[in-house]
This record gives C-alpha cells, structure tokens and sequence, in this order.
C-alpha cells in the first residue's frame, strides 16, 4: 500500500495520497508518518497544521526513519538549535545528505554546538560525495581558507568546480576567484569574468555588484 501511496502523491492525487498515508500511518508504518507529516506541513491535500506535522515526525523520528528526523530538525532549528543539532546528527549519521550539510554548517558556525571545523570538513565531505552542490561550495572554502584542514588550493578549485556544474550561483563566483586569482588553475581573467556574470545572473549579490562597477566603469558591454 506504500507503494500506491507514493505513486498517488507523485501524480499529484493528493487526497488520495493522504488517505492513503494516514491509513499507513495509524498502523505504525514510519515511512507514512514520515510522508503524511510533510503533508500536513506544506497544506498538500488539506490545511497546513506544523503540530500534526510536528505529530507524525516525532512518532516516525522514535523509529529512525531518517527523513524524519531531518524534517523534525528543520522545525526545531528556528526555536532550539541544540535539539536541532541532535536530530540532523542523527539524520547525517543515517545519510540523509542535506542533513549532513546541515550539520557541518553547523559545526562550522558553532550552533547548537561547538565550533569544529575539522568535523565541519568532514560532514561537507561526506555531503559532497553525495551530490549536495553548497557542501562542495563550502568545503572548498575550508580548503582556501585553512579552516579544520590543510590549505590546498587544488582541492577548493575542484569543490567550486563540481559546485558551479550545478549551476550554483556561489559555486560560479568563488571558481570565478579562483580562475582570478590563479589560485588552483592558470590565471584566466576573461573565465573568471564569464563565471561572474553566471553568478549575478543567478542572484549572487557580491556578483551583481561587481558586474554592475565594471559596466559603469565601461569595462565590460553586454
């Protein structure tokens, strides 16, 4: 019944889909609860209620169902950080990559912990090995900076690299510091300043900015 479950929510049915869930879910099936929370939270086939959300999250969560664990962590993240930290531990333990970039964000910035950047560094990677663009973005800035792991500027100028393939507005702009500054790569000023305009198209402020100096300065026409 999962199965009928998940296929009517992709097709958009979603009072079925919640029926379905709800039916799976009051049974103890923690992969509905899971589902049937994140419907409640977005108002998808009935009306928003965070607290049922909040409900079925907890009750999945004390099954370790990933997912819920992480959704339970983004609630809990805008009042109790510490608690938020726990539950995203959990989940990046579990593989959930955008808890595992959360946790490192975490450990990076000191919230809802203390600050680690060799563990920041090593929640990013295991992020990046999955695919999550921002955890190459920001281990590349640890291995620019130094931060928890030894500088290596052809480390970080691969990180932005897979993070600009994603079409990451921040990913184009730090490879475009990088091809700037000759830092990993061969100085390329005219690849650095194609990667800034991909990065202001994309709403990076910094970007625009720059592209917006260079246009009044007339050095550059579009």
């Amino acid at each position: 019944m999962i199965d009928e479950a998940h296929n009517a929510y992709n097709a958009h049915d979603f009072t079925r889909a919640l029926a379905l869930y709800t039916q799976l879910a009051e049974q103890g099936d923690a992969d509905a609860q899971t589902s049937l929370g994140f419907m409640y939270q977005n108002a998808q086939g009935t009306q928003k209620d965070t607290a049922l959300a909040r409900l079925w999250y907890e009750k999945a969560a004390q099954k370790k169902q990933p997912y819920a664990l992480f959704n339970l962590a983004l609630l809990h993240s805008v009042s109790d950080q510490f608690k938020a930290y726990e539950l995203f531990l959990e989940a990046a333990v579990l593989e959930v990559p955008p808890a595992q970039y959360e946790v490192a964000l975490m450990l990076e910035r000191g919230l809802g912990c203390m600050r680690n950047y060799s563990e920041a560094a090593f929640w990013y990677e295991e992020a990046a090995k999955r695919g999550h663009a921002e955890a190459f973005n920001n281990l590349g800035v640890l291995y620019k900076e130094g931060h928890g792991v030894a500088p290596d500027m052809d480390r970080a100028f691969q990180c932005f690299k897979r993070a600009s393939e994603t079409d990451l507005p921040t990913g184009h702009y730090n490879l475009g510091l990088m091809y700037d500054q000759g830092l990993g790569v061969k100085q390329d000023n005219d690849k650095a300043l194609e990667l800034c305009r991909r990065a202001a198209h994309g709403g990076h402020t910094k970007a625009k900015t720059i592209i917006k100096q260079l246009q009044e300065e007339a050095k550059i026409v579009f």
